[in-house]
Parts: structure tokens; sequence; C-alpha cells
């Protein structure tokens, strides 16, 4: 493979930022610190309130100085992919990874659109190998796979034959694929893709039959290795589904099937654990130098999304310029105005474009490209000793650098191969499939580096923050990529439980990895962390901790209210203007940001009320489950969020997008947030609060701003009198009531005390 010459560059950087944007920036800041000097100078002259308020907007001005540092120096980067071929003589192999875990909350039907998409991205097939980590082992989705290998014959070169541009039949059939794809209109074109469509329903049928449970019953064949599998507890299986014997660049890649060993009590490190398994096996198989790693529900969009990734892993002048290839996430059918907060866009285009600027994109865990040596524990400074710990002819060594690898000497070796750059491997997959279940193995770990030094980093829910934290504090950069069209699509979770389930997940992860040994300060004192990467990085993994100003902050409107004080300065002093414009001023920021990405006013307000519900209720689960996990109670648990296939972005249906609740605690707090908030506006109209002393009393800024969090709780408003899946039920009301009589107690005895 030869490496292209920087005569015509394969990509260009291109800054994007905004000195107004900026100014706007210092000047908020400006005022958060205008504030706090306000509030010491009259501290003593003030109580609880005052003192809660001061903690609380310290934390906020700290915040807000991390989100400055993210977002000063944003920048783009735009890829040539017509110009790979003219610069290198053979395109690199690409080993792609997908992860699956449940095939109730992640249906086949949806890993299977993912895999046909990434096997028909346009790139020569004996280039690529896809492999699919089943955690599940689910004989269902090893069917579905078998099923779907044999419409990829017919999907792949149609797709190529006619330019076809939405690559995941469900998508490509869900609309006006013609339109999109610009295709024509031919005779011959119309039949082919009128078979097409047949076909596929005729898989996917099969498939929802086979979920009805009249095909995975039958363990006989290839479905005999599941006859006495549990999901727990099961031997390796590894399946050759397909294989590009011949090495022909116009057939199908190959396709993998792995379900990697689990016993009770062994660790198996979620998904972590089969991101490891994956690399070991396909380190065996096909050795790439390059790995794309994607979630089941993370379908290629844009054919050409490897030639455009390679635009920048071959087009790095240095490879520490470019440890791994980070692409945006993405989602299709996504529900208009985004009521439930989370397709992240405007956090994508400016926080996101802002980390590029710096070190390099986070990884996010899907949608990544990966050098495979960087995954293997190489630090920067080794890329120019090729040789280190390796004989001449690339053999193992005795040298300690190759013993965390484990023991199966064939995997060694293909790891020395992968460290010195090169991609040798077996001419066919039987041949390493042995070894391949011997390191699949939930033993094999033991006593290696594997989770600590080489792979997916253990010791987090959150393991792509954490892995790729780690590489950066050795030193490397990484890279964005955001064609056009976007290289991934996935779906959102839809629905209150889902959502808070996912941000749950992530808070644990996150405040995880800032509470261990390899959070970003460590990366900046005793690594190579940039000083601004490691703040970014704090910005990210601190998400959990804002719960508990934020839920201070939001009760402060409330307590002063029914005891008759106030936190923010009065009406008839000037220094009341330093809150509000500040209020003010944040929100036309944050609403500018919405409307210039495109959204509406809507999706803005879906946002901020989102990201107060989310705090309250997902990220202070996150809290507990982290400090109980410190106190030695109870361990963390993966939780995967549930996938729904489609969608519908246009409905105009009265409950798309409504708010949704089921019985887990999660909404407890919300729930009990709301209600000290309506009983304070209650005691304020009935009177029933004491006597304020002198001119100390509430005034209009606690009224606003007691309104403005019922506004934002507005959903859970709703579910109070709700019913079904609208509705809060009674259990979390009744919890979350008596949590708020709680709070107005406590509000009474100490105004009174």
């Amino acid at each position: 493979m030869a490496f292209p010459s920087p005569s015509t560059p394969l990509y260009e950087k291109m800054s994007l930022k905004k000195d107004a944007k900026r100014a706007v920036e210092i000047f908020i800041l400006f005022l958060l610190v205008s504030l706090l000097g306000y509030r010491l100078a009259h501290l003593k002259d003030h109580g609880l309130e005052w003192q809660v308020a001061l903690a609380c907007e310290s934390w906020f001005a700290f915040v807000w100085v991390l989100v400055i540092s993210t977002k000063w120096s944003p920048v783009s980067y735009k890829t040539y992919p017509q110009r790979i071929l003219q610069r290198v003589t053979e395109l690199p192999p690409v080993d792609i990874f997908v992860t699956t875990a449940d095939p109730q909350l992640e249906p086949p039907i949806i890993t299977v659109n993912t895999v046909l998409s990434l096997m028909a991205v346009n790139y020569p097939a004996h280039k690529l190998a896809c492999y699919v980590s089943d955690d599940g082992c689910s004989p269902l989705t090893f069917y579905s796979l078998v099923e779907a290998a044999k419409f990829a014959k017919l999907w792949v070169p149609f797709c190529k034959k006619y330019d076809i541009q939405l690559r995941a039949p469900s998508r490509y059939f869900a609309g006006n694929a013609a339109a999109l794809s610009g295709e024509d209109c031919s005779s011959e074109f119309q039949q082919a893709r009128d078979t097409m469509r047949d076909e596929y329903e005729k898989l996917s049928r099969k498939i929802e039959d086979a979920s009805q449970g009249s095909v995975p019953s039958d363990f006989t064949g290839e479905l005999a290795a599941f006859a006495k599998a549990e999901r727990g507890d099961h031997p390796s299986i590894i399946k050759i589904i397909l294989e590009n014997k011949e090495g022909r660049p116009d057939e199908l890649p190959h396709l993998i099937y792995i379900s990697r060993e689990k016993r009770p009590k062994h660790p198996h490190h979620y998904k972590a654990g089969a991101m490891n398994v994956l690399t070991r096996v396909s380190g065996l198989m096909t050795n790439a130098p390059f790995m794309l790693n994607v979630d089941c529900d993370m379908h290629a969009n844009n054919p050409q999304i490897v030639l455009h990734a390679l635009c920048l892993l071959l087009g790095a002048k240095h490879e520490r310029d470019c440890a791994f290839v980070q692409c945006p996430q993405i989602f299709y059918d996504a529900l208009k105005d985004d009521p439930f907060g989370n397709q992240m866009v405007v956090l994508f285009e400016y926080l996101g474009r802002g980390i590029v600027g710096i070190q390099g994109p986070f990884y996010a865990g899907t949608g990544c490209f990966h050098r495979r040596k960087v995954i293997y524990g190489l630090w920067p400074d080794d890329t120019k000793t090729k040789n280190s710990g390796l004989t001449s002819n690339g053999e193992v060594t005795k040298e300690r650098s190759l013993n965390g690898f484990g023991s199966a000497k064939q995997f060694i070796n293909s790891a020395a191969h992968a460290l010195r750059g090169n991609s040798d491997h077996p001419k066919d997959l039987l041949s390493s499939l042995e070894a391949a279940i011997q390191v699949a193995s939930c033993t094999y770990e033991h006593n290696t580096d594997w989770g600590k030094k080489i792979g997916w980093m253990y010791g987090s829910a959150t393991e792509d923050i954490l892995t790729g934290l780690t590489i950066q504090s050795k030193g490397w950069r990484s890279l964005y990529c955001s064609p056009n069209p976007p290289a991934f699509l996935g779906c959102a979770p839809s629905g209150g439980p889902a959502s808070m389930t996912q941000q749950k997940r992530w808070a644990t992860g996150l405040l995880e990895v800032l509470a261990s040994n390899k959070s970003p300060i460590y990366g900046t004192l005793f690594g190579q962390l940039h000083f601004r990467q490691c703040l970014g990085y704090l910005w990210l993994l601190t998400w959990a901790l804002r719960s508990i100003p934020e839920f201070l902050y939001a009760l402060l409107p409330a307590y002063c209210i029914m005891t008759n004080s106030h936190f923010l300065p009065k009406g008839q002093e000037p220094a009341i203007l330093i809150p509000a414009a500040i209020f003010i001023i944040y929100n036309l920021y944050c609403l500018s940001e919405y409307l210039m990405t495109g959204l509406s006013m809507r999706a803005w307000w879906n946002n901020q009320r989102m990201q107060r519900i989310t705090s309250a209720c997902a990220w202070s689960f996150g809290v507990l489950s982290v400090v109980l996990k410190l106190l030695g109670l109870s361990e963390t648990v993966f939780e995967v969020t549930k996938k729904d296939q489609s969608a519908s972005s246009d409905g105009t249906g009265t409950e798309l997008g409504r708010f949704t609740f089921d019985e887990s605690p999660i909404f407890v707090p919300g729930t009990a947030l709301l209600l000290v908030h309506l009983t304070a506006i209650v005691a304020m109209l009935l009177g029933l609060r004491p006597q304020a002393s002198g001119n100390n009393g509430s005034g209009l800024g606690e009224v606003v701003c007691t309104v403005w969090v019922v506004l934002c709780f507005w959903p859970f408003f709703r579910g109070l009198f709700g019913k079904g899946k609208y509705g809060i039920p009674s259990t979390t009301i009744v919890k979350g009531a008596i949590l708020a009589i709680a709070v107005v107690c406590l509000s009474r005895f100490t105004s009174t005390s």
C-alpha cells in the first residue's frame, strides 16, 4: 500500500470561528462574575438562600468557562475521496464491527439493515470484512443474518449497478427513493427495483416469522450451536456466514457472526468486552489496519464513507495527528422539533466542532474509524520505531510489550504484524477459526492488558469516552468526518423512559471516568492531553454532577416563596439587572444557535425543558449509581436502549412526541420538584406564608423563576392527570409527594430557626 504524497491534499481544514459569537460568550461570563461579586459583597446581609445561590452560580460560571474554552476554535474538514485512487496504488483493508446485545430491544431487522448498508458501500469487497457481535447469543439474530446474506447477493449488485444512495433497504423502500437518489425511470430499473422490493419483503417476513418462534425453535444445522446456549452462559460461537474466498472486488465482503463465551462467574465488561473480542477475532481472520465500529441501528447513509474516512487517515502528515476518525451521530425519522431533546444537532454543531479544533473529537462509540495499532496500545512516538518489540520478520519476541496480548501465539503474531503496519492474515478464514474461538473465551483476558492498556478500556459504562480519552492522553489526535450526505444515520430513543435510561447510563459512565485514575486531569498532569482538551472532557464528564447545583437552584424560587425570602436582588435594586440580563441574553444566545442550525424556536424550547428534566431525573440517578459503586454497595449496570425501526417525523397525531412515563423511580425527583413549586404557588395565592422581616420578602423575580420551572416540567404537570403511558404512575406520585412534603417541612423549619 502506497501512502499519498503531500502535493494535492486529501482533505482541507477550515476554521469556523465567529468573533461576534465569542463576544457574547465573554459578555455572559462577565455578567456571571459580576453576579458572584455582588453576592460576595452582600453575603453577610442574607441567609441560607443567598449562600446556596452563590454556590450554585459559582458552579454555573465554572461550567460556562468550560463551554467557552470548548467552543472557542471550531473547525471543519472537507474531504476529497475522488483523489484517493489517484494517490495510492492499493486501498487498505477495513474491518467493520457491528454490535448488538438484545433481540428484543434491538430487533434483528434493524441489525440486518445496518449490515446490508455496510456491505454495499463503494469499496472493493475483498478489502472489507463485516463482523457482527451478538451479546445476546440469539439464534434469531444469527438466522436473520444468514437470510440477509442470501438477500445481499441480490441487493449489493443492485445498489452498485444503479448507484443507489440509500443502501439500507428499509430506508430505501420507505419513501420516495427515486427522488432522493436521482435515479432514472427506465423500465429495466423499475423492474429491478420491484424485484428488490419483493425480495426484501420476503426477507422481512422470514425474520418476523422467526421472531414469533417458528424458526429458531428448530435447532438443527447451523442453529445446533444454540441448542443449549443461554444468554449469560454459553461457549463461544463463531460462524462464517459469507467468505470472499477468491478475493474478488466485485463479490460480497466477508460476513462473520460472533457470540463470545459468557459464564455467570466471569465478568464480561458489556460492550467494551465485546469490542475487544471483535478486535482479537478480526485480528486473526483479516487483521485490517483500519477498523470501523457502528451500533446495530447506525446504518451507512453515504456509500462513499470509507473513502471519506481514508482521506483523513491517509492524508494526515503524521500518523499521530489521526488516531481515529469520528463521524457525527445523526438520526433518521427524527420527530419534528426534537420533543425529547436527544437529537443533539446543536451540540455536535457547536461544542462538537469546537472540540475538533483542539485535540480532536471525542470517541462517541459508533461511526468511528480506528487505527488497529492505536487500539493495540501503541504510543505516537512508537510509530518512529516500527520494529520495537519484534524480530526482523515480525515474529513474536520475548519482549514484555507483547505479553499483555494473551497466550494465543497465532493472535500475538497477527498483533505483531499490525503493530509493524502490516495486514498479513490467513488466506482463508477457516484456518483461523479454532484460534478465534480461543481468543473469544471468557478466560482469555486473565492476566493480560486487555481493558487496561490494550483495546477498549474497562471500568465505565461509557467505554467509548474512556477509550478515546486514554488514546488522546498518550498524545494522539483525532479528526472529524462530516460529509454530505451524512455518513451514518441511526434512531434516537423515543419516549421518556428510553431517553432517561440512555441519559442515566451516559451520566453514570461519564462520572465513573471522572472518578477514575484515567480522568482527564491525570491525562493533562501526567500524560500528553492538551489543557483545553482536558477542559472539554471536564464539561462532558461533569454532566452528572451538574444535577446537584441545578436541582438546588431549581428549588430556590419555591423555597423563597414558601419562606417569604428572596435569593435575587430586589426589584428596586439596580443589581436586579444582572440576573435579568443573564437570563435574557443567555436564552437569546441559545435560541440563535438553534435558528442558525436550521431548527425552530419550538426545538430550542423542547431542548431547554428536556435539559432541566434530564438533569433532575437521569443525571441525579447517575450520581447515585456512582456513589453506591464507590461505597461498594452496588455495581453499575449497562442498560441497553430500546431501538425503534421507524418513527414518523411528520405525523399530525396529537400524541406524537408526547412525554411518556413508566414506574421507574427515575421520574420521582422531577415529580417532587414540580409538586414543591405547585405547593409554593398555592401557598402564595392563599397567603399561607410567614411575614417577611423588613423588605426581605420574596418578589417578582422568585415568582417568575417558579413559573419558569413549572413550564420546564410541563410534561410532568400533564402526567399528573394523564392516563396510561402518558400518566405518571400513582406510586411515583406518592413517592414524589413524600419528598415534596419533606422539602416543604424543611423549608418551614429553616425559616423559623
